[in-house]
């Protein structure tokens, strides 16, 4: 079992509050991972540098990641996570205020598990986050997570 069900990756710490708060009614807050860069969340996931001390096995249920990322931004910490086995499958949401074409096709070129635009309203951010939380903690069978060859 994973120490924590999922990773948030957000830079914004109004959003994170928005986020977590929104998932309080499907994750306890201790379950989530936060970190607030690419670099953080790369380093969380593939058990390196200040994570080095992590088993590269213990992943999350699901990686819910913010596109516009300081340091490594979403679509690189997504292109990192598909090139690594243990990663590879590990499901990854981005959630991104931009709806822009060229961005959700890169991030599905990428081996998104799914793009989801974030609203700008509270009420319809908390039942998205909500819907997203049940989906992949709750509904969602993940791949076994095969140990590299």
């Amino acid at each position: 079992m994973s120490t924590h069900a999922i990773l948030l990756a957000e830079d914004s710490p109004e959003d994170t509050r928005l986020i977590l708060n929104a998932l309080k009614p499907v994750i306890q807050e201790e379950l989530v991972a936060l970190c607030v860069d690419g670099v953080e969340a790369l380093d969380y996931l593939l058990a390196r540098n200040a994570h080095a001390g992590r088993s590269g096995d213990d992943l999350p249920g699901m990686a819910l990641i913010d596109l516009n990322l300081p340091k490594v931004n979403g679509l690189e910490v997504l292109r990192e996570l598909r090139e690594h086995p243990r990663t590879r499958l590990l499901p990854v949401v981005i959630l991104s205020a931009s709806s822009e074409g060229r961005d959700v096709r890169a991030a599905a070129l990428l081996g998104a598990n799914s793009y989801v635009r974030k609203p700008l309203d509270y009420g319809r951010l908390r039942e998205t986050v909500e819907l997203l939380g049940r989906y992949w903690v709750e509904l969602n069978i993940p791949p076994p997570i095969a140990s590299p060859a």
